[in-house]
C-alpha cells in the first residue's frame, strides 16, 4: 500500500492530486521552484522539497532531482500529473529503479505512445514528410512528437512559411517538454475534437468511460470540455470506443489515458494517445461518479477493476480559467490575483487569494466544472456560475468563457475546432457595465465623512475619473442634506463595498472590492484615475512595444538598424508561460532603432523596436 506520494508537477493538478490522497489517507510531497516557494501546491501538501539549481522554468524538467526529492521525503510512489515529465519513458524508469511505485503506465506504452509519430504508425496512420510537402498538402499542422497542451503547434496555410513553423515549434517544444522532435500532418478546418477516456487495470481489463469533447480551443489548446460528446451517431461512438481498446491493448496499458481523434464527415481520424491523466479529466469524473486519481493509484498498487464501468449519468461541462487577454492574441497576463471564487459549481485551482501569477508558467488559474441531467442545464450552469464569479486581478479569459457558453453556435452543439477563429472578434467585443463607474464613485464617497462634502449652497457635483476597457469615462455625484445622489438614478444604499441604484423603477446590486487603484464593480474591472495624472511616455509612430512579461528568445537573423522590412515580418520572438509569441513588422519600412536582445527579459511596455514607414 502506498502511503506517502510525491506529485512531480505544480499548480492546479497538484492541488487535484493531494486532495483525492488526504481522502484516502496518503501523505504528501511537493516539489517546487523557487519561483514556487509560496504556491498553493507547496502550501497545501503535507511536506516540500525545493529543487536547487535549475532556472523556473525548467525544474520541473530534472528528473533525477525529482527522484532524489522523493527518496529525500521517504516518498514511495511519484504521480507525474500532467504535462513536463508525465510522458516521459525514461523518468518512468528512473522512478522505478529507485524502487518507487509509479503512478503511470509502464515505461514501454510511455514510450510507444508518447511519441505522436510512433503512436500514429502503431494504428496505421502515416505523417507527413516535412521535406516532401508540396501546395497541394497544404494546410498542414505542425505539431511536437511530445507533450502536448498546443505547445509546439503550428498551422502552415503557405509554403513559405513551413521552416519557419518547424524551428519555432521545435524550439517550443523543447520548452517545455525537453524534446524539440516535431512532425507534420494534414490540417482539419472544420472538424470537432472528440476524445476516449479508459482506464486499465494490471490484470486485462480495459474500460471505455465515455466520450469527451474539446472542440472550443484557442491555439490549438482546449478551453472548453464537455462529456459525452454531444451528437455523435451511436455507431460512431462504438468505432471510437473500439479503436480506444485497440490502442490500449497493443501498447499493454496500465492506469488512466485518453484516445484523441479529430471528427469529420462522420468519420474518427485518430490523433494520438496520451498517456497520462488529461486537464480534462474531472467531466468524466462527474458523469461517472469516479476519482480517476484514486483509481491511478490504486491500479498502481495492484487492485483490479469490476469487468464494467459504472453507469453514466447526465451531463458535465468544464472551463479552463486563465489569466490571458483574449482581445490581445491571448498574450498572458501576469500579477497579484486577489480574489477567485466560482460559486456553485467544482472549481480545481491552482491559485488562492493573494497569490502572484508569474512569467514562468502556463497561465491557468483553475477549471470550473457543472453537472447537470441535461447538457443545457450543465452549460447554464456554469455560464451562470462564471458569470457572477469573483476574479479580481490579471486580465483573464472569463468574460470569453461566458459568451463563448451562451454563443448559439455551442448551445446547439454545433462547434468545431475552428470556433474561435468565426466568432472570436464579436466575443471579445468590450462590454463593461455602464453604471461601474458611478458605482465605484458612490461606494469610495461613501467612506469618507458624512458630512464632509456636503455644502448649504448646491455646489458643482464631485467627478471621479476612470479607465474602463482602455476608455477614460467620468462619474459625477453629489453630496446632499439626505446623503449621495446622482443624475439619472436614485441612490438607495451605497457603502464601501455595496451601493444599490434604483435605474428606471429597478433597483440593482453592485459589490464593489478595491486594490489600490484597482476596482472591481461585480464583474467590470476598473483602474482609478488620478486627478492629476503623469504623462505617459511618448513613443515615436512604429515603436514596436512588449506585450507581455517574458524573455527575448530570439531576434530575426541579421536585423540591424536600417535592416529594410515588410509588414508582417517576423522580427522578435519573446517566450512567456511556456508559449513563444512572435513580434512582426507593422508596417513596410526601415527598422531604425533595435533594443531587444537574445536573453533579454522584458516588461509590458518596454521598448523593443522601431519601424518607420516607408
Amino acid at each position: 500500500m502506498i502511503s506517502t506520494l510525491l506529485v512531480a508537477n505544480r499548480g492546479e493538478i497538484a492541488c487535484r492530486i493531494f486532495r483525492t490522497c488526504a481522502a484516502l489517507g496518503i501523505r504528501t510531497v511537493a516539489l517546487h521552484s523557487d519561483a514556487d516557494e509560496g504556491a498553493l501546491h507547496t502550501c497545501v501538501a503535507d511536506t516540500a522539497v525545493r529543487l536547487p539549481g535549475a532556472a523556473p522554468a525548467e525544474t520541473y524538467l530534472r528528473g533525477d532531482l525529482i527522484v532524489k526529492a522523493a527518496l529525500a521525503a521517504g516518498a514511495d510512489a511519484v504521480h507525474p500529473g500532467y504535462g513536463f515529465l508525465s510522458e516521459n519513458a525514461d523518468f518512468a524508469r528512473a522512478v522505478l529503479d529507485a524502487g518507487l511505485v509509479w503512478i503511470g503506465p509502464p515505461p514501454e506504452a510511455i514510450e510507444a505512445m508518447a511519441s505522436k509519430t510512433r503512436a500514429k504508425e502503431l494504428m496505421g496512420v502515416a505523417p507527413l514528410d516535412a521535406a516532401a510537402v508540396t501546395q497541394a498538402d497544404l494546410p498542414v499542422l505542425v505539431k511536437a512528437a511530445a507533450g502536448g497542451g498546443g505547445r509546439g503547434m503550428r498551422v502552415v496555410r503557405h509554403l513559405d512559411e513551413l521552416p519557419g513553423a518547424l524551428e519555432a515549434a521545435r524550439a517550443e517544444a523543447a520548452s517545455a517538454f525537453g524534446d524539440g522532435e516535431v512532425f507534420v500532418e494534414p490540417y482539419i478546418e472544420r472538424g470537432r475534437h472528440v476524445e476516449v477516456q479508459i482506464l486499465a487495470d494490471t490484470h486485462g481489463t480495459v474500460w471505455t468511460l465515455g466520450t469527451r469533447d474539446c472542440s472550443l480551443q484557442r491555439r490549438h489548446q482546449k478551453v472548453v470540455e464537455e462529456a459525452p460528446a454531444p451528437g455523435l451517431p451511436a455507431a460512431l461512438t462504438e468505432k471510437l470506443y473500439a479503436m480506444a481498446v485497440r490502442a490500449a491493448r497493443a501498447v499493454s496499458y496500465e492506469g488512466a489515458g485518453t484516445v484523441e481523434f479529430l471528427v469529420a464527415d462522420g468519420r474518427a481520424h485518430f490523433l494520438e494517445m496520451n498517456t497520462r491523466l488529461q486537464v480534462e479529466h474531472p467531466v468524466t469524473e462527474a458523469v461517472f461518479g469516479l476519482d480517476l486519481v484514486a483509481e491511478q493509484i490504486r491500479i498502481a498498487e495492484g487492485h483490479a477493476l469490476p469487468l464494467d464501468p459504472p453507469p453514466a449519468r447526465g451531463h458535465a461541462v468544464e472551463a479552463r480559467l486563465y489569466a490571458e487577454d483574449p482581445a490581445r492574441g491571448f498574450a498572458p497576463q501576469t500579477g497579484t490575483l486577489h480574489r477567485l471564487a466560482v460559486p456553485g459549481v467544482r472549481l480545481d485551482a491552482g491559485y488562492g487569494d493573494g497569490d502572484t501569477v508569474g512569467v514562468h508558467y502556463d497561465p491557468m488559474l483553475a477549471k470550473a466544472v457543472a453537472h447537470a441531467p441535461t447538457r443545457a442545464e450543465a452549460v447554464r450552469a456554469l455560464a451562470g456560475a462564471l458569470e457572477r464569479a469573483a476574479v479580481h486581478g490579471p486580465v483573464t479569459n472569463r468574460d470569453l468563457l461566458v459568451r463563448s457558453l451562451r454563443q448559439p453556435e455551442f448551445t446547439t452543439a454545433r462547434m468545431d475546432t475552428g470556433f474561435y477563429d468565426r466568432h472570436l472578434t464579436n466575443l471579445t467585443e468590450p462590454a463593461p457595465d455602464p453604471y461601474a463607474p458611478l458605482a465605484a464613485a458612490l461606494a469610495d464617497a461613501s467612506g469618507r465623512s458624512r458630512f464632509g462634502g456636503w455644502r448649504n449652497v448646491q455646489s458643482a457635483p464631485q467627478v471621479k475619473r476612470y479607465e474602463v476597457a482602455g476608455e477614460e469615462v467620468e462619474a459625477a455625484y453629489r453630496h446632499t442634506r439626505t446623503g449621495l445622489a446622482a443624475d439619472g438614478v436614485r441612490v438607495v444604499r451605497a457603502e464601501p463595498t455595496l451601493v444599490v441604484l434604483e435605474i428606471d423603477g429597478v433597483e440593482r446590486k453592485f459589490a464593489i472590492a478595491r486594490y489600490g487603484d484597482q476596482v472591481y464593480v461585480n464583474t467590470t474591472p476598473l483602474t482609478a484615475l488620478p486627478r492629476f495624472p503623469a504623462p505617459r511616455p511618448d513613443h515615436a509612430p512604429g515603436s514596436l512595444l512588449a506585450p507581455m512579461p517574458g524573455t527575448v528568445v530570439r531576434v530575426a537573423e541579421g536585423l540591424t538598424e536600417g535592416t529594410e522590412v515588410q509588414a508582417g515580418q517576423p522580427l522578435i520572438w519573446l517566450e512567456a508561460m511556456k508559449m513563444q509569441h512572435l513580434i512582426t513588422a507593422p508596417t513596410d519600412g526601415t527598422l531604425t532603432s533595435l533594443h531587444a536582445k537574445p536573453g533579454q527579459q522584458v516588461e509590458p511596455g518596454m521598448l523593443l523596436a522601431v519601424v518607420r514607414d516607408a
